[in-house]
C-alpha cells in the first residue's frame, strides 16, 4: 500500500522522469542505428576489420557502466560537459553498438548466396542488391539487435542518474541514498515497465517490417 500511495502522490514526477528517460535512450539508440547499421554492412566486405570492430565493441560491453561514465567525466570536463546529458548519451551510444553492428553483420553476411547471384544476373549494382535484396532479408535480425540495444540502454540509462543525466534512475539513486524503499521500488518498476513496453512495441514493428517474401526486380 505504501508503494501505491507513493506512486499515486508522485505520478507527475514519474511521468516527467519517464519522458526524460525515453528522450535519452531514444536519441542514443537512434544515433547508434545511424552509425551501427552502415558500419555493420561495411564490415561484411572486410573480414579482418570485422573481427577488430566486433572485438572492440565486445570489450566496451564488458566495461561496467559506472566506470564508463567515470571515464567520460574528465574527458568531457575539458568542454565543461563532464556531467549531465552528454556523457550519458555517448556512453549509451557506445553500449548500443555491439548488438546493432553484430546483428547487421551476421544478417547481411548470411544472406542466401543464390539470392545474390540472381540479383547479379539481373544486372543489379551493389547498391541495388543491398537495398532491394540484402537489407530486406536481413531486416528481422537487424531489428532484433535494435530491440536488444533499446532494452539494454533503458537499464543502463537508469545508472546515468548518478552523473546528473536525469531519467527514472533519479528515483533509484535518491531512494538508495536516503534509504527510501518505496522510491527505489517505484523507479525500478518504472524502468522495468518501460523496457517491457519498448521491447513489445519494437517486436510489433519487427513483425510489420519483416517481409514474408523478397521479390527481386
Amino acid at each position: 500500500m505504501e508503494l501505491l500511495d507513493f506512486i499515486g502522490s508522485n505520478w507527475g514526477d514519474l511521468l516527467a522522469m519517464t519522458w526524460e528517460h525515453i528522450q535519452l535512450v531514444g536519441l542514443a539508440v537512434g544515433v547508434a542505428i545511424l552509425l551501427g547499421v552502415p558500419f555493420g554492412v561495411y564490415i561484411t566486405q572486410h573480414e579482418k576489420l570485422s573481427n577488430l570492430v566486433l572485438a572492440v565493441a565486445g570489450i566496451i560491453m564488458t566495461i561496467p557502466s559506472i566506470a564508463l561514465f567515470g571515464i567520460m567525466i574528465p574527458i568531457l570536463s575539458i568542454i565543461n560537459q563532464g556531467i549531465g546529458f552528454l556523457p550519458a548519451f555517448i556512453a549509451l551510444v557506445l553500449y548500443s553498438q555491439l548488438p546493432i553492428i553484430r546483428n547487421t553483420f551476421i544478417a547481411v553476411k548470411n544472406v542466401d548466396p543464390n539470392m545474390r547471384d540472381a540479383a547479379i544476373g539481373m544486372g543489379m549494382t551493389a547498391w541495388q542488391r543491398l537495398l532491394k535484396v540484402e537489407i530486406p532479408i536481413a531486416l528481422p535480425v537487424i531489428m532484433a539487435g535494435i530491440r536488444m540495444a533499446v532494452v539494454l540502454t533503458i537499464g543502463i540509462g537508469a545508472i546515468a542518474a548518478y552523473i546528473g543525466a536525469g531519467g527514472l534512475g533519479v528515483y533509484i539513486a535518491r531512494g538508495i541514498s536516503t534509504s527510501y524503499t518505496e522510491m527505489v521500488q517505484a523507479g525500478a518498476i518504472a524502468v522495468s515497465i518501460l523496457a517491457i513496453a519498448a521491447d513489445y512495441l519494437l517486436g510489433q514493428v519487427q513483425k510489420r517490417v519483416s517481409p514474408k517474401k523478397v521479390h527481386i526486380g
